[in-house]
């Protein structure tokens, strides 16, 4: 079977996200969609995955209900599920970033630029590109030249801004994120606290720039990190460089895996030889975790376990 990966968000009013949430699940899971879908008053934000049959099904149920006119799917070909289960969860807002005044899309937001013209404004030298992104997807991945905020967290970003606010002067900024949604806010604040000169946002976001005709993804190094069981996908249609580094050895690379220790679970770059060897933990406290994923999941002894330890224990003695 052909199956398809929907990404999508619609700013809309949703009056009870509680009561929405549940009728949308039993609605997705009549259709046999998998997936991850968040719905607040705000909207609805969601990936969703199934045969092109059934992908085509919620797509004209979403089209034909008038909350959410004028909706936009980005669409991804996939040999299979992109997810394990479905899940459709109302949360008080669908992208966080913590403000005491939030913004509405609907009122404020950056100006909605074309791959094309987000392609011609980002190489003019008045321009700065900012990744609004969590920090492990943009180093698997990123626009040529955007700067990464350091941060945590997209919540923590306004203030990283506000603080480097030198940086924006007499600039025309530019902001990009997966799918758009976090944009849409993000930009909406830059303009509202009169951030450069003017404000920017590549619309529909990178997963609609990588499958434009006119741009085929340039400018884009590295991968695209995803929110489901692919993790990462190509972007550049032209050329690919590989920006992503080894967690554990620097190498060049650009897999994406999650630390073995269900308490950390840290998104890390790493080779599967890597993976193997350190057990999946990204540091020797996480190989070492009761809980260890990697360890139930490949019926480790706790022999195997303490030998490969003791041989990962001496390597690091040597460093």
């Amino acid at each position: 079977m052909e199956y398809q990966v929907l990404l999508y968000y619609h700013y809309t009013k949703i009056e009870d996200p509680e009561a929405f949430a549940a009728k949308h699940l039993a609605d997705c899971k009549e259709i046999g969609l998998l997936g991850r879908i968040l719905v607040a008053h705000e909207g609805i934000n969601g990936t969703v995955s199934g045969t092109i049959e059934q992908t085509e099904k919620y797509a004209e149920m979403m089209q034909n209900d008038p909350v959410f006119e004028g909706i936009v799917f980005k669409i991804d070909s996939a040999e299979h599920h992109a997810f394990k289960k479905m899940h459709v969860r109302p949360r008080p807002e669908l992208v966080n970033l913590s403000l005491e005044n939030d913004i509405n899309p609907h009122e404020i937001t950056g100006d909605y630029l074309s791959p094309a013209e987000f392609m011609e404004e980002m190489q003019k030298e008045d321009t700065i590109i900012l990744d609004v992104r969590n920090n492990y997807e943009y180093e698997v991945g990123h626009f040529r030249g955007a700067i990464m905020p350091d941060v945590e967290t997209f919540r923590d970003t306004p203030q990283w801004v506000l603080e480097n606010k030198h940086l924006f002067e007499g600039k025309r900024v530019l902001t990009y994120c997966t799918g758009g949604i976090r944009c849409e806010k993000f930009s909406g604040w830059l303009k509202r606290e009169g951030i450069g000169e003017s404000v920017g946002q590549l619309h529909g976001g990178v997963a609609t720039y990588a499958k434009d005709e006119e741009t085929k993804g340039q400018l884009w190094d590295g991968q695209m990190y995803v929110f489901d069981e692919r993790l990462t996908v190509p972007i550049n249609q032209v050329e690919h460089v590989i920006v992503g580094k080894d967690h554990f050895d620097g190498t060049p690379c650009e897999r994406c895996m999650n630390c073995s220790n269900p308490q950390c679970n840290k998104k890390i770059i790493a080779s599967e030889e890597n993976e193997h060897k350190h057990l999946g933990g990204c540091t020797i406290e996480c190989t070492l975790s009761p809980n260890n994923r990697y360890v139930a999941k490949h019926g480790l002894t706790q022999e195997e376990v303490a030998e490969r330890v003791a041989a990962l224990q001496q390597e690091y003695a040597q460093v």
